[in-house]
């Protein structure tokens, strides 16, 4: 460990964290009211001298504001080392005082956005378990400190040497320009799209807010309506804005992971995984071994092809945090030998392989189509309100082939199978998805049944883990008791640790 970084007394993150900090309150402000930007843009030939003037005074006494605030936010905060716990002090009015044992820090991860990157300064934030409270982000610090804190926390951590440890020369996984592209082509393009129609219909509504307060909601009404009509009429304009959206989706999912993922490198230290990546914001993370609660690896058809998945390494959370709050860690362009790899770093000589896969009932394969059957009827019933035009029935012969190839893909890859200690379910549509859940992991287990399933003699069964639940649906009754008293067992005679 750096012994010049001392932390044993209250100190303060550097002093370019008051520009960190300023810039990030500024930011929020101009994300809660960029609408009265645009007002003040658009009608600023119309304001008088005296109203722009008493507008300047305004936003120079905001700016004055939050700079005061900044600053007391950065001096207001202090940090130290004592009796192997993070203690931390904050606050302007409001001050709290948090102790952090090392032993509920699940991470210490860096972070740098643009500005962070331009000041040279990194972000660190620490992760715990078990509270949405306890997370801490210090804006802040050195490369020198931020790794000299990582150090002083981790070195107290039972599975980790005194000694300082070092980077193999060759990392485990380094994922290149052409490999990134590989795995954005290959995404979810689809996903990308709704994404993006989210955004759009998000942005007509703030669109539609704005002209029905000028009091020109007519004028926008009229502007849609000669378009569409426009649209309505050509084959031609349709099947090029088919194809534009297209290509929009493909360029957002290649953006959207090189965002992410750029120069992605793994390596593997201290039975961790020590991961570096992102673009605009540069992510650094230690993922223990001991933290990990389950494991995802997902594939598709292209991605199989081309011998390829990405692992998905799910971490414990709180009940009380959102989804966005989410502790989800994801490697992508993993090669097969890689994958085999980490699944032994995880789960030494666990092999599941070997064993039969059990499907559900075909009582779920024929709720799925009776579920679909009610969707299909409310796309039909909403096209014909929409275009009042028989002919939009004619799309059935192409959605009913989808749906059914969507239910028998689902059906086939739902299945699970289970060793004495790890059990893996499997699930999925177009891509395949394998979860693997060592049973120690396991906090409690629901057996669920509705009165429909009663009739069938099936169950549902849910397992909860401190990152969340895994689901194995409809079952037969004997097998999901089987399965129930055994994970039970597990829980209750296991001595290993959850975290």
């Amino acid at each position: 460990m750096d012994n010049s970084e001392n932390f044993s007394q209250f100190r303060r993150q550097s002093k370019k964290g008051i520009l960190v900090i300023y810039i990030n309150l500024l930011y929020k402000v101009l994300k809660a009211f960029w609408i009265l930007l645009f007002l003040f843009i658009q009608r600023f030939s119309k304001i008088s001298e005296t109203t722009l003037t008493y507008i300047y005074l305004g936003v120079g006494f905001l700016l004055l504001f939050f700079f005061i605030r900044a600053f007391l936010i950065f001096k207001n905060f202090q940090f130290k080392i004592e009796n192997n716990h993070f203690i931390l002090k904050k606050g302007i009015i409001s001050k709290t005082n948090t102790s952090i044992s090392f032993d509920r820090i699940q991470n210490i991860n860096f972070k740098q956005n643009i500005i962070q990157q331009i000041i040279n300064v990194h972000e660190v934030n620490i992760e715990t378990a078990g509270s949405s409270k306890a997370e801490i982000s210090i804006k802040a610090l050195s490369f020198k400190e931020a790794k000299a804190l990582k150090q002083a926390i981790t070195i107290y951590d039972k599975k980790i040497t005194t000694e300082e440890a070092v980077l193999a020369e060759k990392p485990f996984l380094k994922v290149g320009f052409l490999a990134l592209l590989k795995v954005s082509l290959t995404e979810n393009h689809l996903q990308s799209l709704l994404l993006l129609f989210a955004i759009l219909v998000g942005f007509y509504q703030q669109i539609d807010e704005l002209f029905k307060g000028l009091g020109k909601r007519d004028l926008l009404d009229s502007f849609i309506s000669e378009n569409t009509s426009v649209l309505e009429s050509s084959v031609i304009l349709i099947v090029g804005f088919l194809i534009l959206l297209t290509i929009i989706a493909v360029l957002s999912s290649v953006f959207r992971i090189f965002l992410k993922h750029f120069n992605l490198t793994v390596y593997i230290k201290n039975n961790a995984l020590e991961i570096y990546q992102g673009l605009t914001t540069k992510n650094s993370v230690i993922l223990k071994k001991g933290k990990v609660q389950h494991i995802t690896i997902s594939s598709n058809p292209i991605k199989k092809k081309l011998g390829i998945s990405f692992i998905t390494f799910k971490q414990a959370i709180s009940g009380k945090v959102n989804k966005k709050q989410e502790k989800v860690i994801k490697i992508v362009g993993c090669k097969n030998k890689q994958v085999s790899e980490i699944k032994n770093l995880l789960f030494p000589e666990e092999n599941v392989t070997n064993y039969d896969k059990n499907l559900p009932d075909s009582y779920f394969r024929y709720r799925m189509y009776f579920r679909s059957f009610f969707l299909i009827l409310v796309i039909n019933l909403g096209l014909f309100f929409a275009f009042e035009n028989y002919y939009v029935f004619g799309l059935n012969a192409v959605i009913l082939p989808i749906f059914i190839l969507i239910i028998e893909k689902t059906y086939k890859k739902r299945y699970y199978l289970f060793s004495e200690e790890l059990l893996l379910v499997g699930q999925g549509s177009i891509e395949t998805h394998k979860t693997y859940l060592p049973f120690f992991k396991v906090q409690n287990i629901k057996l669920k049944q509705t009165i429909f399933q009663a009739r069938k003699n099936v169950a549902d069964l849910v397992f909860q883990t401190a990152s969340g639940k895994i689901k194995i649906p409809c079952i037969s009754m004997e097998k999901a008791l089987k399965i129930y008293n055994y994970t039970l067992f597990k829980i209750e005679t296991s001595q290993k640790s959850w975290m």
